[in-house]
């Protein structure tokens, strides 16, 4: 949809109805939602670190008034850069699914600090960290966890607005939701959703990812959200689903030759997306289809810091065969 310019900062994009994006959409640069009601407010997902967060809330307060106090904050999913700053509307109801509460701790910022203090010793893996990550400051970061926590669906009201809250995880994550104004034809994907980039499916199975995208089609919204890339509608979240269904059926191919993960993933083309940048997240979804075509569950197989060796081996070898990766400095 071009008809919201992909910028940085606050976009209404209905009868108060707002999103917040960060541009380029890349590793870090995520979205964020807020829907307001007389003087209620609800807000969809927090950014990457604390400076991020205090610039988006001072946005939201000097454009809407009735955000100098967030009452209601949905978490779509456990990772970092929707959460960590959330200790910055710790007054508000904190919301998100079962699988996101259990894993709310699975990546520490005092872990990530660590090894960006590690970087310039770390080789290849370092170069890829600095690549992702070293636009942000992840000093004073403490974690600040869901205070109401649901199984499969949750309903709430934003003054007179009605807001259904889905869980379709897991699929990126252990726990995704998505977040649904029906009277407004809107709906905040989360991270179930990139448009214009690669995603990473960090948890799976593909196929709930799938079901998941059908979910949000069948809700039929004029206008959504995704967690990362430009506002949209639902013909990109047919590409997406169609990026999912190339992406299995190639991976498959190579399983079955027995090509090992790295190996596969320099294989395949995925020409009719060719046009997505961060192309090196291919390894990760790479990984985690061959885990769930051994029948191994996301425990069984790699942990977080081996799929990152990954990614950064392959992002070198990507870089060496030519192909550009977008430029994360902002």
């Amino acid at each position: 949809m071009a008809k919201w310019e992909y910028t940085k900062g606050l976009h209404e994009v209905g009868n108060g109805l707002y999103a917040y994006l960060l541009p380029d959409g890349g590793w870090g640069w995520s979205n964020a939602g807020l829907i307001v009601d007389g003087d209620q407010t609800l807000l969809v997902d927090t950014l990457f670190d604390l400076p991020l967060t205090h610039e988006m809330l001072g946005t939201m307060r000097d454009a809407v008034p009735a955000t100098k106090r967030i009452d209601k904050l949905v978490n779509t999913h456990a990772n970092a850069d929707h959460t960590w700053g959330n200790q910055l509307v710790k007054e508000a109801e904190i919301i998100a699914s079962k699988g996101c509460a259990e894993e709310f701790d699975h990546f520490l910022p005092e872990t990530l600090l660590e090894l960006m203090g590690q970087t310039k010793e770390s080789g290849v893996l370092g170069e890829f960290l600095e690549y992702c990550f070293s636009d942000f400051d992840f000093n004073g970061i403490e974690l600040t966890h869901p205070t109401t926590v649901f199984e499969d669906h949750h309903a709430l009201k934003v003054g007179d607005k009605h807001v259904d809250v889905y869980n379709v995880g897991p699929a990126h994550t252990r726990g995704d939701v998505l977040v649904h104004v029906p009277d407004d034809n809107l709906l905040y994907a989360g991270d179930i959703l990139f448009v214009g980039g690669h995603p990473v499916i960090w948890d799976g199975p593909v196929e709930n990812w799938k079901k998941a995208c059908d979910k949000i089609l069948e809700l039929n919204p004029d206008v959504v959200v995704p967690g990362h890339g430009p506002v949209s509608g639902q013909e990109e979240v047919r590409r997406f689903k169609a990026y999912l269904e190339e992406l299995e059926y190639e991976v498959k191919k190579r399983f079955d030759a027995g090509m090992h993960e790295m190996e596969a993933t320099k294989d395949i083309a995925l020409a009719n997306f060719s046009d997505w940048d961060d192309g090196q997240r291919v390894f990760a979804n790479v990984a985690a289809i061959y885990r769930e075509l051994r029948g191994q569950s996301p425990e069984e197989g790699m942990t977080p810091m081996e799929v990152f060796a990954g990614l950064a081996e392959f992002y070198d070898w990507r870089k060496s065969k030519g192909m550009t990766e977008r430029p994360h400095k902002h």
